[in-house]
């Protein structure tokens, strides 16, 4: 196994509700299936000797029901300005290879796919102010989103609201919001104002760095 680590930010949304039940280890989504996408930049890392440094990526999804019953349907898109070292060396850390089993998000995701369609490799433009709970990632002809704070209902102002999971695989901790999302092709979804969330990316092939 070639040992790993990508630090920097992510943003993702789905199609649940504020909150998203699998955050709490609640066995269905709100809406019965799972669609949406996780995206993000990697400040600093390697794979192995390959720098990864300012590489990004994104990835759809989509399963017929709840993440854990699998049949999911997956397209990774990979930033097309990196070396044949470093698309192959994201393409693995997406698509949960060289990782301990269990150990990240997109170990456990993979894990979960019927079809893993081939990675794209595209321009990503991609912003995350996780603070501020705002992002912004758009892949020209394939899919733009973007994550907002949640606006209180009585008084218009911004909801700030967090989600603490020690002993998490994707993150220690997040900032959520509201997200947006419209994408084409082989994964096609339309998301408006369902969950969003924003947090520090930190992980190796053995977990969250604690």
């Amino acid at each position: 196994m070639t040992t790993w680590m990508i630090k920097g930010h992510a943003f993702g949304s789905c199609n649940c509700d504020y909150g998203c039940p699998c955050q709490f280890g609640a066995p269905k989504p709100t809406h019965g299936a799972c669609e949406g996408v996780t995206s993000g930049q990697v400040d600093e890392g390697h794979f192995g000797d390959t720098r990864l440094d300012g590489l990004r990526y994104a990835l759809l999804f989509r399963w017929p029901g709840p993440i854990h019953e699998g049949n999911g349907t997956c397209l990774a898109v990979i930033d097309e300005r990196g070396d044949a070292a470093q698309r192959e060396a994201m393409r693995k850390i997406v698509h949960g290879e060289d990782t301990e089993p269990g150990a990240t998000h997109f170990y456990v995701f993979n894990s979960t796919m019927s079809k893993v369609l081939d990675p794209v490799y595209a321009p990503i433009e991609f912003d995350c102010d996780i603070e501020a709970r705002r992002a912004r990632l758009v892949v020209p002809g394939i899919l733009e989103a973007r994550g907002e704070p949640i606006r209180d209902e009585v008084n218009d102002t911004e909801h700030r609201v967090r989600i603490d999971l020690p002993n998490g695989f994707e993150y220690r901790m997040a900032e959520i919001g509201r997200g947006f999302l419209k994408s084409g092709g082989a994964i096609a979804i339309e998301l408006n104002d369902t969950y969003g969330q924003f947090n520090e990316l930190h992980l190796t092939n053995k977990g969250v760095v604690r």
